[in-house]
Order: structure tokens, then C-alpha cells, then sequence
């Protein structure tokens, strides 16, 4: 999976979509040494993008277009695909599992969990998509940003960790933010952007509450399985308390109303 990741950035980078892509070093970019994988990257700066400027969401529109275009070239064979199942029943099968939730927490958050995968799956299932190799994790913070007025200026992507199969949509939700009106708004300039290269099927909209609601569920889960490490708790001390489950929980209730009302538009 690590190699297969390494590869499509190296493809990625070889078509001039700037991603951060690890060196070639004696032939390959994945080593080891004292029991431990690693990879060496070149160092590349840059600053969380201005997204409130629309400008700069449809450069980074036409930018994910140009990433969609490698990545629906072929298919990953050994990374894991971004559906309910792996994002959604597995976590929850694990943290109920192994105690992950405190007692007097733990039927609430069973239920809302419950109900927001329900209703998630409904949206699964009854929208079509052509999947295809994703970044997978593009937040702000995995595209920084350099002066327009320098060479190479714009954005460039980093962190293909969560690189996956699955709906085009996943790469421009995590964008939005704000009220309905703002989402829409900095929806339309991403699809500007997006659409002047590869065509977006509007349908995929439906996905973006189960897609957030899936996230949600996955994020609970990757610190709880980590947990033993112990820069975790330095790093999250509000993670695994009693208010952080009931706070997740009405968070998964609210998650199940947005994914019953209408979608975004652009």
C-alpha cells in the first residue's frame, strides 16, 4: 500500500500536478532501518491557502481536476476503497469492541452512530459515482499555498497517506465551510475550476453530508487505535472523555438531519 501510494505521487508529479512526491534513493523510495519504515521528501514550504478569496478555489479547482485526470487513469490495487463499510461499520465495530467508549457514554453514541450510518448508506446506495484514486484527506492544511508571483507560485499538495478509491466529491468537500450560502458559494468557484478541465457529475453533491458523517465516525477511531502511543495524549488531551463521546453523539444526531435535507448546489 505504502509503495502503491508512493507511486501515484511520483505519477502525479511526472504529469506536472504539483505534488510533493518522496525521492528515489538507490533505486526506490521506500526504506528501512531499526525496525521502522520511512521515506525521505525534498522540503517545500507554503501557507494554508486564502480560501475565502474565490480566485484562489478555482485555482485549486482546476489544480484537484488536474489530480482526477491522472487518477482516473487506472485503479489502485492493494489501498483500501472510502465506503461505509471501511469509514463507517468497521470503526464503530472496533471501538465497541475493545471498550474504546466510556459506559456511561456508550449506548448514546451506539445509537446516533447507528442512525447516522443508516442514513448514510441510504445515500450510498441510491447515488451513482464512478469511483476513482483519490488524495483522499484534502483539507486546507494538505495544500499549501506560495506567492502567485514566484515561479511555481499557487498551490501544491502534500500527505497522500490516505490516498484511496472512491467518489470525486471527497476532494472538494473538505474545502467548504461557513453557512449554506458561503458553502455554496465557495462550491461554485471550486467547480469553476474544476469543470474548465474535467467534467463533475453534480449527483455526487448528495454524498458530501454521509462523506462528512463518515469522517467523523473514522477520526474517533484513528485516535482511539493510536491511543497507547504516547504523543497522542499530549496532542488530543479532549479525546475518550465522557463529554467528548455525548458531544460526538448530538454531533451524529445533527449529521443525520443534513443528511436528510436537500443537498448542496453550485
Amino acid at each position: 500500500q505504502i509503495e502503491e501510494e508512493h507511486a501515484c505521487a511520483h505519477e502525479l508529479a511526472e504529469a506536472e500536478v504539483p505534488m510533493v512526491a518522496p525521492l528515489r534513493l538507490h533505486g526506490r523510495t521506500l526504506h528501512h532501518h531499526g525496525g521502522f519504515a520511512f521515506s525521505v521528501s525534498p522540503r517545500r514550504g507554503g501557507r494554508t491557502p486564502e480560501l475565502d478569496d474565490l480566485d484562489v478555489l478555482e485555482w485549486i479547482g482546476r489544480f484537484l481536476a488536474r489530480l482526477h485526470l491522472v487518477g482516473a487513469a487506472h485503479t489502485f490495487q492493494h489501498r483500501p476503497a472510502l465506503a461505509p463499510h471501511t469509514f463507517g461499520h468497521e470503526p464503530v465495530q472496533w471501538l465497541l469492541a475493545h471498550g474504546a467508549i466510556p459506559p456511561d457514554a456508550r449506548a448514546r453514541w451506539q445509537e446516533a452512530a447507528e442512525a447516522a450510518l443508516q442514513a448514510a448508506n441510504t445515500l450510498w446506495a441510491r447515488t451513482a459515482f464512478t469511483p476513482l484514486r483519490l488524495h483522499g484527506d484534502c483539507h486546507p492544511g494538505n495544500i499549501l499555498w506560495t506567492p502567485t508571483d514566484r515561479p511555481g507560485g499557487g498551490p501544491h499538495f502534500v500527505d497522500l497517506d490516505d490516498a484511496r478509491t472512491g467518489p470525486t466529491v471527497q476532494d472538494l468537500w473538505m474545502l467548504l465551510s461557513g453557512d449554506r450560502a458561503q458553502q455554496q458559494r465557495q462550491l461554485g468557484a471550486l467547480l469553476d475550476g474544476y469543470e474548465s478541465l474535467r467534467d463533475f457529475d453534480r449527483r455526487e453533491l448528495a454524498l458530501i453530508e454521509a462523506l462528512r458523517t463518515l469522517r467523523l465516525i473514522h477520526y474517533s477511531a484513528w485516535l482511539a487505535r493510536r491511543w497507547s502511543d504516547p504523543t497522542f495524549p499530549i496532542h488530543f488531551p479532549w479525546f475518550g472523555t465522557r463529554r467528548y463521546w455525548l458531544e460526538q453523539a448530538q454531533t451524529l444526531w445533527d449529521q443525520v438531519a443534513a443528511m436528510e435535507g436537500d443537498p448542496l448546489v453550485a
